[in-house]
């Protein structure tokens, strides 16, 4: 999804789940009307409405959303004019990840920015674009994954976080 596109994503959460509105007023806090408002995109959602909304549906669709907006775009969009079936996500993030294999391949990372031509500014150029495609596809698999055979995303972030943390890559 697009920046500001927290209350589409909340929209379709609460299509999917049956929760009406007003429920989702009192899992925030809010009245019905506030979770109208941001549904229909007239206003923003607070980082707290975010969260409450986050915790208690668990899906990857709504935390992209939310990460979309609070960074400004700076984050994977969640697609949502391609196929999101399982099987298809898979082979699409293993043809993402091989592209960057290929441009890995070919670009001069071993040179500092002052050694690099124009061409070869180019090549690592490619190398960062592939690996944001290859982001975007990963993370689409790791939510289409949890969709369909009911893993927690959260916690799937959660057990990764506490893995990174044993080997010390976090403090």
């Amino acid at each position: 999804m697009a920046i500001g596109q927290f209350g589409p994503a909340l929209e379709q959460a609460l299509k999917l789940s049956g929760d009406t509105r007003e429920k989702a007023g009192l899992i925030v806090h809010a009245d019905a009307s506030l979770i109208g408002k941001i549904a229909r995109g007239t206003r923003k959602a607070s980082k707290p409405v975010m969260r409450a909304v986050i915790e208690h549906y668990d899906d990857g669709q709504l935390s992209l959303a939310a990460a979309a907006d609070v960074t400004g775009g700076a984050f994977a969009p969640w697609l949502d004019n391609v196929d999101l079936h399982r099987a298809s996500v898979l082979f699409k993030t293993i043809e993402e990840m091989q592209e960057v294999l290929e441009a890995s391949g070919q670009a001069p990372i071993s040179k500092t920015n002052e050694q690099i031509t124009d061409a070869e500014r180019h090549q690592i150029k490619q190398l960062l674009m592939e690996s944001v495609e290859a982001i975007t596809a990963l993370t689409h698999l790791v939510a289409v994954i949890c969709k369909e055979y009911s893993f927690s995303w959260l916690g799937t972030w959660k057990e990764h976080r506490a893995e990174l943390k044993a080997k010390k890559y976090l403090k």
